[in-house]
């Protein structure tokens, strides 16, 4: 569930191009009424704001937003205009640069999209970034964390709800055999079954684990593996399971202890914003006790805190 709180449709976006044209103009931008349009249009608005204001100044309004806007409100504005697919590509394209590598983007972005997602993902890739998705994946990660996510993002899987338990028990055992039950961890198998199985069948897994081993799935990966292919397994295990509790712990912990990591803080907010917000918002008060518009103003200053808060929408 989107917390967007979108305007109606007549409001048009040749009215929303003029009056940012308006905003745009004089000594100084006025970021109240860029924030006031912007973040209250979804993904199509957006891009209809984009086409008019191109048609009618003969010029790009993500350059004219770069100039007239700075810091944190410019690059969440910034990524708030495209839709969400090519949003995901700049993302991804942007962690997996040399000097700027964010590997835990990079395995939340992927691990937490879909089949059908990805394949548009690539493709948009490809044709913004002039390379294939799967050839940076290549030369900027390693080792367990590197097969997974080649396997995730080149395989097909089933996204519908329908299980065979009779497989789902032969998984956990695979799986178990693999890990406790072993010296060491064969990883293979880790990533075979994890990318390669639908969402409603790793939680079916999850159940006959613990079912016929007394143990925990997530205990299991976290005592196999370490470090970023751990991370991975978590992933998509919890996206499979509850996508909003996962996003809410990220959420969480950008902005625990000494300063916040805005990076993270407004890349999940642009991202889910027109997802699954409300869901997120109320596994964040479920588990923190406190809520997540709260959170943010207390950690966020200025325009910036206005953007994110506006997105987030009202605070129940």
């Amino acid at each position: 569930m989107s917390t967007l709180s979108v305007l109606p449709m007549s409001v048009s976006p040749r009215e929303d191009a003029i009056q940012l044209y308006k905003a745009f103009k004089g000594f100084g931008s006025d970021d109240a009424a860029i924030i006031g349009i912007l973040a209250h249009r979804d993904a199509t608005q957006r891009a209809y704001i984009q086409q008019e204001y191109k048609t009618m100044y003969s010029e790009d309004i993500l350059k004219r937003l770069c100039s007239e806007l700075s810091g944190k409100l410019e690059t969440a504005v910034l990524l708030w205009m495209p839709d969400p697919a090519g949003r995901d590509a700049k993302i991804l394209r942007e962690s997996l640069s040399p000097g700027f590598i964010n590997l835990e983007a990079v395995t939340e972005i992927i691990f937490s999209r879909t089949s059908a997602q990805l394949q548009t993902l690539k493709q948009l890739y490809h044709s913004a970034c002039g390379t294939y998705l799967e050839h940076d994946i290549e030369l900027q990660t390693s080792e367990d964390h590197q097969k997974i996510l080649l396997a995730w993002v080149s395989k097909p899987r089933y996204e519908g709800m329908e299980v065979d338990r009779e497989m789902a028990a032969k998984d956990a055992k695979a799986l178990y055999k693999a890990g406790e039950k072993k010296l060491g961890t064969d990883e293979k198998v880790f990533v075979k079954i994890f990318s390669e199985r639908s969402g409603a069948h790793l939680i079916a897994i999850k159940t006959c684990y613990h079912d016929m081993y007394g143990g925990s799935l997530k205990k299991a990966i976290k005592k196999e593996t370490s470090g970023l292919f751990e991370k991975a397994l978590l992933t998509i295990l919890q996206c499979a399971e509850n996508p909003a509790k996962y996003f809410a712990k990220v959420l969480y912990k950008s902005m625990q202890g000494l300063g916040t990591d805005d990076t993270t803080l407004m890349r999940v907010i642009v991202t889910r914003t027109e997802i699954d917000m409300q869901y997120i918002k109320a596994e964040y008060y479920k588990k923190y006790k406190k809520s997540l518009n709260d959170a943010v103003h207390s950690e966020t200053s200025g325009h910036y805190r206005s953007f994110l808060l506006s997105l987030l929408g009202p605070n129940h």
